[in-house]
């Protein structure tokens, strides 16, 4: 009986504990909304690109374009979801800058503020085109091979969310 009884006090705290660890990993989350909007240059600049490419294309209120091919069926994601994407990134002229067909683990909350705004309208499975000007990417600096103030476009595919 003893035996049964430290069995189901260990059961109790094993499960607890998980509880707890997952109470503690939402709680860490420190991202906040993003309320950067580009500004209407930039979406101006970015315009006749997407149209030409997309005309389908919706403009957010923040200046980011998207054009949802897949809208998928499972979970989505917030800026504390761990994401599991394969993608493509070019800029204006065809160049590829980033490219990723096996699939990459990110924190939506960690990348440019274009994906934040845009993958949210999506569900596990789904995927998206999407224009991104300046300032909601990598802005006056670039990143890498990215020069300064570069319009960007995406291919997206979101394959797993946590």
């Amino acid at each position: 009986m003893m035996k049964k009884l430290i069995g189901l006090l260990c059961m109790g705290f094993i499960f607890a504990g998980c509880t707890k660890a997952k109470l503690v990993t939402n709680t860490n989350c420190t991202f906040v909304a993003s309320t950067l909007v580009a500004p209407a240059s930039e979406v101006n600049s970015l315009k006749p690109y997407v149209m030409a490419n997309s005309p389908t294309a919706i403009q957010d209120s923040s200046g980011v374009f998207y054009d949802i091919t897949t809208q998928g069926t499972g979970v989505t994601p917030v800026l504390c979801s761990y994401i599991k994407v394969k993608y493509t990134g070019r800029l204006t002229n065809g160049t590829i800058f980033a490219q990723d067909l096996f699939g990459s683990t990110l924190i939506l909350g960690n990348l440019i503020v274009g994906w934040q705004k845009s993958l949210p309208f999506l569900k596990k499975g789904g995927s998206i085109h999407l224009y991104v000007p300046p300032t909601l990417g990598y802005g006056s600096a670039g990143s890498g091979t990215v020069p300064p103030n570069a319009n960007l476009d995406f291919t997206i595919e979101l394959v797993d969310v946590q």
